[in-house]
């Protein structure tokens, strides 16, 4: 019997199971949906795009700093003094923790060491999306509290990239580096290079809306740039253990301060500059704020006996006396207002001039300074550097005082001969004893290696480093052969200033002190000793001053010692071999 269906609806049914017809099916629909968000694409994009990023600015528009990583401050080997770690800061978004302000401020307030008043108010800011909590937390910190956070059911809190800067050698340099606050740096080289180190921050602009960004709104990024790294000349392990040596120094002699500075005598280099008492840059705010300071380049004093070098070489220079010059020295000397006496009872004595530099005769000095005509010898203290800034590197360095030319009298002359009525700061009296020891040619010193520009705008370092001569090689040289009895064991005031195995050419110094409160002599002294070694081939040249030891010792018996040690390790440290030629001996009386 014939069937009774349609062909037609057969073929239909079987058309409406092929798989061509459901892909057919498929394609339109996705067709549609895509004519949808076409369609929603223009009218966002090119019928109305203001209103619609109107819209997404009236969400909330955040600007985020993007920090840049300050560069590091190395020493000469490239070890760093100060350096920026991986850190984080802390931010809020207000619209997610005003409700629970109280709660998650006193949380913080504990566990970042924030101000509680502060955060709660940021943690409440009306309208914002975006606000500060905490700057440079370290970032294994800044990680626990977010989870612990989490865990306290707290929500609205992030963190950002935020460089961490860190003074992993501690105290060490710590006068000459400076510190870092949360936003602003504090003395050294920190201040003074703040722009060169500090690079340039970079800034991220976005819209968010229900706690995310919108994607239509702005979305601008500037990148952040690092600052520039900074190397210094100083040498990491020689500062440090000058820093402990002179600390044992200072509290041996019960005084109130000291400095020692290690010079390179052929660069002017300074490969240790130590204080006593000194800071942990690390934790600045456990030290009085007198010791955060570089005393060898701000602190000025009377340098003493020290100064008779700068006499003794510039009368050679002058042709005015030789080392073998011979002197009848008194007991004591009166002057136009004053009587001068060495610090040793004597009665006539027969000295050379190598005899008073050797005994460190004040008596003896004005004798030999009698023979400076007007204005030399004030000439020559001022070629040597006294009385000007050395601009080593650092901020308010002092230029010390050398009287003004109508100040100038033969009375003060005298003074100012053996190391009176003037005033130096340590780094000056090194760079001025390092002249002799560079046969006559002071180098200006340099703590920066290569070239830099301070904040001042002024440039800085070995690279732009000058040098002038002073006096000639021949004075320089019987000068050095003068300061070398200094230590001599039988006829000098400072055999402990010796080195086993190295010509030492030295000179020691005591000198009264201002008080600030009088304006007067106080009472008190500050002892030193300035010198280098090989005599013959200098290679380092060393200052000590120690401020008001109480145990009555001079410079040859309390600085003296400071530079034997100092000097024989870096003569080690360096590998310094003696020259091996021996000395020729100045008689020192007749």
């Amino acid at each position: 019997m014939p069937s009774l269906r349609n062909p037609h609806a057969r073929r239909r049914g079987r058309l409406r199971g092929s798989p061509q017809f459901r892909l057919r099916v498929g394609f339109v629909l996705i067709a549609m949906v895509l004519s949808v968000f076409g369609a929603r694409l223009v009218q966002l994009q090119a019928l109305d795009p203001g209103s619609y990023a109107a819209m997404a600015a009236a969400e909330g528009t955040v600007e985020v700093a993007l920090p840049a990583a300050r560069g590091a401050i190395l020493d000469r080997n490239g070890e760093p003094l100060a350096d920026s770690v991986d850190g984080r800061m802390v931010v809020a978004d207000p619209s997610l923790t005003a409700e629970k302000a109280p709660e998650i401020a006193a949380f913080l307030a504990e566990r970042l060491s924030v101000d509680y008043i502060d955060t709660l108010a940021r943690l409440r800011e009306p309208g914002s999306r975006f606000e500060y909590i905490a700057r440079r937390v370290p970032s294994t910190l800044a990680g626990d509290v977010l989870k612990e956070a989490e865990e306290r059911g707290i929500d609205g809190l992030s963190t950002r990239r935020d460089p961490l800067r860190t003074y992993p050698a501690h105290d060490v340099a710590a006068n000459m580096i400076g510190f870092m606050g949360t936003d602003e740096a504090f003395g050294g080289m920190e201040q003074v290079f703040d722009t060169y180190l500090s690079g340039v921050d970079g800034v991220a602009r976005y819209n968010i809306g229900a706690g995310a960004r919108i994607p239509l709104g702005i979305n601008q990024v500037r990148k952040a740039v690092d600052g520039t790294d900074l190397t210094t000349t100083i040498d990491r392990d020689l500062q440090w253990y000058t820093q402990r040596v002179l600390r044992e120094a200072v509290l041996r002699a019960g005084g109130q301060s000291g400095i020692a500075v290690i010079m390179d005598s052929r660069t002017g280099e300074i490969l240790a500059d130590a204080d006593y008492p000194t800071f942990d840059a690390a934790a600045p705010e456990e030290s009085p704020t007198e010791d955060r300071g570089a005393r060898s380049i701000n602190l000025a004093y009377e340098p003493g006996s020290v100064e008779k070098v700068l006499t003794m070489a510039s009368l050679i220079d002058l042709g005015r006396i030789t080392a073998r010059t011979r002197f009848v020295v008194p007991g004591s000397l009166e002057r136009q207002d004053r009587v001068i006496h060495d610090y040793f009872e004597h009665g006539n004595i027969k000295l050379t001039a190598a005899g008073v530099l050797a005994k460190s005769s004040n008596v003896g000095t004005v004798l030999a300074a009698d023979r400076f005509k007007r204005g030399e010898l004030e000439a020559y203290l001022k070629r040597f550097g006294l009385g000007r800034r050395t601009n080593v590197g650092l901020d308010a360095e002092s230029p010390g005082i050398l009287p003004a030319p109508s100040m100038w009298t033969d009375q003060a002359e005298d003074r100012i001969a053996f190391g009176q009525s003037l005033s130096v700061t340590a780094i000056q009296m090194a760079a001025a004893v390092n002249t002799i020891a560079n046969r006559g040619v002071r180098i200006s010193p340099s703590l920066i290696k290569g070239e830099a520009i301070r904040d001042d705008g002024v440039s800085v370092g070995t690279d732009v480093a000058t040098t002038r001569r002073v006096v000639s090689a021949h004075a320089a040289r019987q000068t050095t052969l003068m300061m070398e009895r200094v230590v001599d064991p039988d006829d000098g005031v400072a055999p402990n200033a010796r080195v086993p195995g190295y010509r030492v050419a030295g000179k020691t110094g005591t000198a009264q002190r201002v008080g600030p409160e009088c304006g007067c002599y106080d009472g008190t002294f500050t002892v030193s000793f300035g010198g280098f070694a090989p005599a013959d081939d200098a290679r380092f040249t060393i200052y000590v001053a120690i401020h008001d030891p109480r145990n009555g010792g001079g410079g040859g018996s309390v600085a003296g010692p400071v530079f034997s040690q100092l000097m024989g390790f870096a003569l080690q440290r360096y590998g310094v071999a003696p020259t091996g030629r021996k000395a020729t001996v100045l008689p020192v009386s007749w």
